[in-house]
Order: structure tokens, then sequence, then C-alpha cells
């Protein structure tokens, strides 16, 4: 039921069966993400304005990701590192070999010279993820999933690419509840694994309410 041939991706797949959690998953998410977006409006403008003041270029980063079937799309984040940051992680990758080592296991530095001061902000209080419920409202990602890979991760995914494909990535998940970057990249995995195998909606409601707790405590996020 969850296999997935990689070389079968390289298509944008057109008609695939329905989401984890199915149409109840999707109106939860349409109602929480409309609700929230009302609500934190304000803070959505102050944020942009800060954004654009802090750092030449645009205020959203949109990056290609892989969802739901296979399907691509760009996952919206508020920009939290400078505008030349492929030059700058290039360089830094190229002369500091701890660095590059980092960034291999992980995809992640803990410190990162790309990221701005008010973008450590952003990210340790996760307001950078907020666009993201635009993603949501268009289908393209859920409040409660997986961690969304970029097509380069596909690979690593091995026996676990179906299990990830049955279910739209979310804003946030297992793995942001259990450490979040300080993870290794293994565990994300099994961890986006055994929460399509066992989804309920109480298990979503329950990471929503950890997930407050891990965003207001600052855990785990760089």
């Amino acid at each position: 039921m969850f296999h997935a041939n990689i070389s079968q991706l390289e298509r944008q797949p057109k008609n695939v069966p329905l989401a984890l959690g199915g149409n109840s998953k999707r109106i939860f998410d349409i109602l929480i993400s409309g609700a929230i977006l009302g609500l934190f409006a304000p803070i959505l403008l102050i944020v942009a304005v800060l954004v654009k003041l802090s750092d030449p270029g645009p205020v959203i980063f949109r990056h290609m990701r892989v969802g739901h079937g296979g399907r691509r799309f760009h996952c919206l984040k508020f920009r939290s590192m400078v505008s030349n940051s492929d030059e700058v992680l290039r360089e830094l990758l190229a002369r500091d070999p701890g660095a590059r080592q980092e960034w291999e296991r992980a995809q992640k530095l803990a410190h990162d010279p790309r990221i701005t001061p008010i973008g450590k902000f952003l990210r340790q209080t996760s307001l950078d993820e907020l666009p993201q419920l635009i993603n949501v409202i268009r289908g393209e990602m859920s409040l409660v999933g997986p961690r969304p890979i970029i097509p380069g991760e596909l690979s690593r995914y091995g026996d676990k690419l179906g299990l990830y494909l049955h279910s739209r990535p979310g804003i946030t998940g297992l793995w942001q509840v259990s450490g979040r970057s300080t993870c290794a990249y293994q565990a994300r995995i099994e961890m986006d694994a055994h929460y399509v195998r066992n989804w309920s909606f109480s298990r979503d409601f329950l990471i929503l309410l950890r997930t407050l707790a891990v965003v207001l405590a600052r855990r785990g996020s760089y």
C-alpha cells in the first residue's frame, strides 16, 4: 500500500488517493488555519515589515517541497536568511570541514551565518512558519504531518517513502515535539513513519498541544 518508486515521481502525479485522514482531517485543517490567520493578521503584517527592513529581498521565502502523492509545491516562510544565502552556504562548506559534515548529516547548521538577527528570533519563536497556513488552506500541507522534504531527500527515505507520500506534510509533527533540530535525520524519518502508521485525531490534537509548549519554551529550534 505504501510502496513508492522515486523514478515514478519525476512527473507531477495527477490522480492520487485521498491523503491521510481523508476529508475530515482536511476540513479541520481549513477551519483552524483560517481562524489562526484571522487572529494573527496584525502580527503577520508587523513581521513582514521587520523582515523587509532587516535585509533587502523578498519578505516570503518559497522553497520547493514534496507533498502528498509526490506533488511538488512551494513551502512558504517568512525569510529568515540573507538574500545571498546560497552563496554564503557554498563558501562556508568549502572552507569549513566541520560545517560541511554537520550539513551532510542533518541538512542544518547550529550556527548558521546566513540567518539574520530578526530571522533568528522568528525561527526561535516559529513565527517564520506562519505563512505555511496558506499552504494548508491550499491543500498542500496539513497542520500536523511529516516534515516537508525537498526532492533531493526522497532517496533517503528508502522503504519509508510510501508512508511519507500518503500524508500531507505538516507545519508541525511528531519530530517537532521530539527535539526538532536536535533530532538525527534517520530519527526524523522513523518518527514520520510512526506518525502515518498510527494516525488519529487524538494524536494530532496532542501534537498540537505539545507544539504550543515547545514553541513557548523555544526548545530545539535553530
